[in-house]
Parts: C-alpha cells; sequence; structure tokens
C-alpha cells in the first residue's frame, strides 16, 4: 500500500531545543540507525534554530552541527537527510555545504508574515537539486486565508510544499483543519503540518489534518522538541495504524526506538508542566521555554510571568533577546511594589 502522507522525523532538530543544543554525534549515529531502519523516509538534523543557528543568541552546540549532519547522512541508507534553515540565521554558504554533503532536503523557515525573505534561499535549493520545503512558523498568529498568500509566496519561489508550523502549540484541532484545508484549496504544491503538544492536541491535530488531505506530517521522536515537545512520532504512527491511515512504518520497531535510543537523551520528555502549557495558552515560541527558565532564575521572577508578558507582546522567532528585557522589566517592577522599609 501506499502511505498517505509523508513522514519527517525531527528528533535531531527540534529535539535539540530541548536538550540546550547538546546533541553528540553517537546520539546522531543510534538514532538516525533506528529511525531508517523502521522505515522513516525523512530525517532532520540541525542545531534547533537551523544552520548557523549555534550562537550566544540562540545556544551554542555540543558538537558544530555539520558534523551531525555527516553522521546522519553516512549513517542513512535509505532515509533522506534534511536541514532547516531560517534566513538571516543561516546563509546560503551553510545550504550550499549540506548539500554538498548529502543533504537532499531544505527547510527554509520564516516567521507566517515573511515569508517573502525566503524566495532566494528556497530558489538556491531548488539550483542545489534538493527538495525544497517552506516553513511557516507560528501560523497560529495568522488566520487561514493570510497564511494561504504567505504560502502562495513560498510556492512561486518553487518550493515543493509549504508546512503550517504550530510553532507554539497554540492551535486546536480546528485551527489546525481551518488552515490546512485552505492552503490545500489554494495551492498547487504539497502541505505540511507540524505541530506541538503544548495543549495535548499534537496528535489530533496531525490526524484533523490528514483528513484534510496534508501531505507531510513532522513528528519527533517521544516528543522531544522545543517546549512541552512536538507531536511524537511513534505516537503518530501507532494512532494512524489504528485509525486506518497507511504511514509504510514499522510501529513497533519505532516504539523501540523510542525507547532505547531517544528517550535516554531527556527521560523527562513528554510531561506538559505548567510552562509548557502555558507557550500553548499564551502563543509563546516552543524555543523560548528554556531561556524563559533560566532568565527567571537569574532575575528572581517567575517563568509564568515571563511567558505571559511574552505572548501579551506577541513576540516572534527571533527575539531572545526579549526574554532578558521582560525578566528585567517583572524584577524592576516588583521592587518599586514592595512597601518602602521606614
Amino acid at each position: 500500500m501506499t502511505a498517505a502522507f509523508r513522514l519527517t522525523d525531527s528528533t535531531l532538530r527540534d529535539g535539540s531545543h530541548a536538550v540546550a543544543h547538546q546533541l553528540t554525534e553517537d546520539q546522531v549515529r543510534r538514532v538516525v540507525a533506528g529511525l531508517d531502519g523502521a522505515g522513516v523516509p525523512v530525517i532532520e538534523v540541525t542545531h534547533g534554530d537551523g544552520l548557523g543557528g549555534s550562537s550566544f543568541n540562540y545556544g551554542f552546540s555540543h558538537t558544530d552541527e555539520m558534523n551531525l549532519v555527516r553522521v546522519a547522512v553516512e549513517t542513512a541508507t535509505n532515509s533522506k537527510i534534511a536541514v532547516l534553515m531560517l534566513p538571516g540565521i543561516g546563509v546560503k554558504d551553510d545550504l550550499r555545504r549540506a548539500a554538498g554533503m548529502g543533504v537532499r532536503v531544505a527547510r527554509i523557515a520564516t516567521h507566517c508574515t515573511e515569508a517573502d525573505i525566503s524566495e532566494q534561499h528556497i530558489a538556491l535549493a531548488k539550483e542545489l537539486g534538493m527538495e525544497a520545503v517552506g516553513f511557516l512558523m507560528m501560523s497560529h498568529m495568522i488566520e487561514p486565508e493570510a497564511l494561504l498568500g504567505q504560502a502562495r509566496l513560498m510556492e512561486s519561489y518553487g518550493a515543493d510544499v509549504v508546512y503550517t508550523v504550530d510553532s507554539a502549540g497554540a492551535m486546536t484541532i480546528d485551527d489546525a483543519r481551518r488552515r490546512v484545508s485552505t492552503l490545500k484549496a489554494g495551492l498547487s504544491c504539497q502541505v505540511g503540518i507540524h505541530a506541538h503538544n503544548n495543549l495535548s492536541l499534537a496528535v489530533a491535530n496531525s490526524l484533523a489534518a490528514l483528513e484534510e488531505g496534508v501531505d507531510q506530517i513532522d513528528g519527533c521522536m517521544t516528543g522531544l522538541g522545543a517546549g512541552a515537545g512536538n507531536c511524537p512520532t511513534e505516537v503518530l504512527v501507532a494512532a494512524c495504524e489504528k485509525t486506518g491511515w497507511e504511514t509504510d512504518i514499522d510501529p513497533i520497531s519505532l516504539i523501540e526506538v523510542a525507547d532505547r535510543a531517544v528517550r535516554p537523551i531527556r527521560p523527562e520528555q513528554g510531561v506538559i508542566d505548567g510552562d509548557g502549557l502555558l507557550l500553548g495558552y499564551a502563543g509563546v515560541y516552543g524555543s523560548f521555554l528554556l531561556h524563559a527558565k533560566r532568565a527567571a532564575e537569574r532575575y528572581g521572577v517567575p517563568t509564568r510571568d515571563i511567558l505571559l508578558e511574552l505572548g501579551e507582546r506577541r513576540v516572534v522567532g527571533g527575539q531572545e533577546d526579549m526574554i532578558i528585557d521582560v525578566a528585567m522589566e517583572l524584577q524592576h517592577r516588583a521592587a518599586a511594589a514592595q512597601p518602602a522599609l521606614t
């Protein structure tokens, strides 16, 4: 049978956020071997913030991401290796280098209202013989028709597929349905969905997207990813098998990969704590969570208050510096509210 959709596993990219970008070559080798053996068609590998993400602003990698990409390409026998690139963080030479190493899929990510900055990078990916994926982050922040307008730009630049990306895990099932159905009706290229689990809806949203005709779906093993984590790959595949959606992936093998290769990386992953839930409730970018927790500890203010304030300000990916600003402001407000000593 033919698979109902193509799965991309982002454990080794989005999962990088969950471990502060400390993935090692050995971890990449074991995870790629397991996913490849289970039949996962595409595996994404980079720093959590994409090519060139290792920096003071986003967090330094334990291992040069190009070494991780090299290991992934060398290990995979059937799976395609993908990379993520955010224009302005990564540069064209990063993409050229990745293509030269054997990477076959380039996922070009922008904020959901900034698709126009992806034109030259999508075009370069196509010139390099790569599959080009448009990745519209924080898609919950605009209505489906506006999202379609941005997706059409990416399609016009040559994207083979455009994703609605729930970076904050803020989408309800209806939100996911409306965005996927609108993109499917208005685009000629394929449509994908990338779900986060802050509201415990990642699998449900992905299944709803399937009912609307989505072509590609992302997941991360054990849900390992930014914030409260992503759509758990092994759960998604098992749920698809139970509900009649063909995946061409062995669910039993995935369960073993999850337990043996991925869960040891961060055993506590998969629990939606209060801070993770607040990300989805407030609509805050998932990768902000660890930064917000560190700022809360440093400035003596609740993580909750930082996240709620960031949500009020509608901050987007790339504004990580705002986390410190907000924490300092909250600290000053709290100090000012204290009664003067007499």
